[in-house]
Parts: C-alpha cells; sequence; structure tokens
C-alpha cells in the first residue's frame, strides 16, 4: 500500500513538469543568497558524452517552482515539489518554508545522490564551512536538532491550548489546559531560535519527519 502511495505521489510529481523555453540560465549573483538556490550534476547521456543539470530555485517567484537547464539552457519547469526526468533516473526537489528538503539525483539503479551546490550560494557556502571547520559545523548540526525538539516540546502544548480556545473546536472536543506556560519573551525567542536552527537544517539539505515537524506539515498536500 505504502509502496503504491509513492509511486502515485512520484507519477504526480513528474506530471508537473513541463517543457522549458531554452532561455540561458541568469548569472548567481550575492544578493541572491537568500532568494534563490541553485544545484547542479554531471550526467552521462546515451552517446556517451557528459552534460551539466542544473536546478534553480527561486523562492521569491510567483509560484512555488523549480526550472531545470542543461548545459546552461533551459529545458523543463515544474511546480514544487517536483521530479525532473533525467538521463538514467530523476531529480527530485522539494522545499519546506525555510527552504529546501530535497535536491536528489535519484538513479534507476543504486543510492541516490545529493547534487551539488553553487559554491557561491548560501549552501555552498555552507558546505564549505563543513569542509574547513568540521567540529564547529558539527556542534551547530547538534545545537539545531536540540533548538528544534525544544521548540517542539515546550510549543507543541501551547498551540494545542490555544487551538481549543476556539468556540466551534471546542464545541466538538471541549478545552485543553497546557501544563506548559511560558512568558511571551521566552515563546518569542524559541520562535526566532526555531526559525534559525530550521535554516541551518535546510541549507544542508536534512530533514526528518520529528525533528522538522513545523516545516513538513503541509508537504504531503502538495
Amino acid at each position: 500500500m505504502l509502496r503504491l502511495l509513492r509511486n502515485w505521489r512520484h507519477q504526480r510529481k513528474i506530471g508537473k513538469v513541463k517543457p522549458g523555453d531554452g532561455h540561458a540560465l541568469k548569472a548567481y549573483r550575492f544578493y541572491h543568497l537568500l532568494s534563490r538556490s541553485l544545484f547542479y550534476i554531471r550526467l552521462d547521456e546515451i552517446d556517451g558524452n557528459s552534460h551539466t543539470y542544473t536546478v534553480d530555485v527561486n523562492y521569491f517567484s510567483e509560484e512555488s517552482k523549480a526550472d531545470m537547464y542543461r548545459d546552461g539552457k533551459h529545458i523543463a519547469t515544474s511546480k514544487l515539489p517536483a521530479a525532473f526526468p533525467v538521463p538514467g533516473g530523476f531529480i527530485e526537489v522539494a522545499t519546506t518554508t525555510y527552504g529546501l528538503s530535497r535536491m536528489h539525483f535519484i538513479p534507476e539503479e543504486g543510492s541516490e545522490q545529493q547534487l551539488s551546490p553553487y559554491p557561491g550560494s548560501t549552501e555552498g557556502l555552507r558546505m564549505r564551512f563543513d569542509q574547513r571547520f568540521p567540529r564547529i559545523s558539527k556542534t551547530i548540526g547538534i545545537l539545531a536538532i536540540i533548538i528544534l525538539l525544544a521548540s517542539i516540546i515546550l510549543g507543541l502544548p501551547q498551540l494545542i491550548a490555544l487551538i481549543t480556545e476556539i468556540p466551534f473546536v471546542q464545541e466538538y472536543i471541549g478545552t485543553f489546559e497546557s501544563p506548559i506556560m511560558l512568558p511571551g519573551w521566552l515563546n518569542t525567542f524559541l520562535a526566532i531560535s526555531g526559525a534559525l536552527a530550521a535554516f541551518e537544517r535546510a541549507l544542508t539539505l536534512r530533514n526528518h519527519w520529528l525533528i522538522d515537524m513545523d516545516t513538513n506539515l503541509w508537504d504531503d498536500f502538495d
């Protein structure tokens, strides 16, 4: 059953892909750091030649979509989440509220492979930092997990209590009193630190159904 559901969702993603118009890939500038993600991979085709496939995600576009380029020319576009057919498999792209959650090449045979970020992009700079300072990078990653789990443990009961204050909800399920009530300043701090932690997770394309619960809530409905 789960396999059939995965196949249905995969085919649904592929069905959203539309042909590109052939325009050239725009250069990545420093002012794109917080608005654009750019990843690439080189793949061998049937003729034996290698070609570069690049995926461009602009977070400030009118609709949530990704564009694919082959050797710098636009060949496809799709609403997110997306699955672009490419030689030997497909490239899967998905986002969360804070950035990317998937940017992987899924081969017909073998293990999936994450695409390489453009060196000057936010994800590329984060990867370079990880390579130069692995211990500090690992510590930052662990702190991000701790912050997000703390946000869920401390914030979820308060959120449920707030929802049950709505008259319509009260009528059907009653009210819930949260055992945890934090002052406003601490809730604000948790929200800000949680957003930064989620952004850090997105930069490294790490995603877990529990740790990143708030960023995954609506993904299955896309």
